[in-house]
């Protein structure tokens, strides 16, 4: 129950304000998956990326149409960008590379690929490495090693948003900060937990 004019305030605040929130439609968006990494295109380690995305992708409806393991190797790695963000593709999603080792190259490769601008590090855990950047209007997501190791990361948190069709900046990824601590509960609930709800 609440006072008649308690109410009709905050009518009036709102009415000012609007609108206060919008519902944005999850679109079937076409992903492409470039997985990085010495060991796993040598097959000295087996690829495990691509089961977590690709169940990732499908809570949405949306289709992982290809799957290309790379090496460490910055032209490679911008050759196959070029070539996947000239088919009808809507989102890149990589693995691999997203540290600061000398060997992660796949950030220098979505660089050499004509992405621009590109942002680096989001206030999240786990996935403080995460790097978003675009070529026009499509997201290249960079998703670091933690995603193999954490059911929830800062990709949960980026991925709806991108699939409704918003583009995101630094500062949405800094924003993450408030609510952006995974507690590794024991048995996971999230969604229904505070992970990223207050940086929304």
């Amino acid at each position: 129950m609440i006072r008649r004019q308690v109410l009709d305030e905050a009518l009036t605040l709102a009415s000012k304000e609007a609108p206060i929130f919008s519902v944005k439609a999850y679109h079937r968006r076409s992903v492409r998956l470039v997985i990085t990494g010495n060991e796993v295109y040598e097959g000295l380690i087996e690829d495990r990326f691509e089961d977590i995305v690709r169940s990732k992708l499908g809570a949405f409806g949306a289709s992982l149409l290809e799957t290309v393991i790379l090496p460490d190797d910055p032209q490679r790695i911008a050759d196959t960008v070029r070539r996947m963000a000239a088919t009808d593709t809507d989102m890149i999603i990589t693995t691999g590379g997203m540290s600061v080792d000398p060997d992660d190259a796949t950030r220098h490769g979505i660089r050499h690929a004509g992405a621009d601008p590109i942002y680096y590090g989001a206030a999240v855990l786990p996935g403080a490495m995460f790097q978003l950047s675009y070529k026009q209007e499509m997201p290249i997501v960079g998703i670091p090693a933690c995603g193999l190791y954490h059911k929830t990361t800062v990709f949960d948190l980026v991925l709806p948003r991108l699939l409704a069709g918003e583009r995101l900046n630094d500062r949405d990824l800094a924003r993450f900060a408030v609510g952006g601590l995974c507690l590794d509960c024991e048995v996971c609930r999230y969604p229904e937990c505070p992970m990223g709800k207050t940086g929304c």
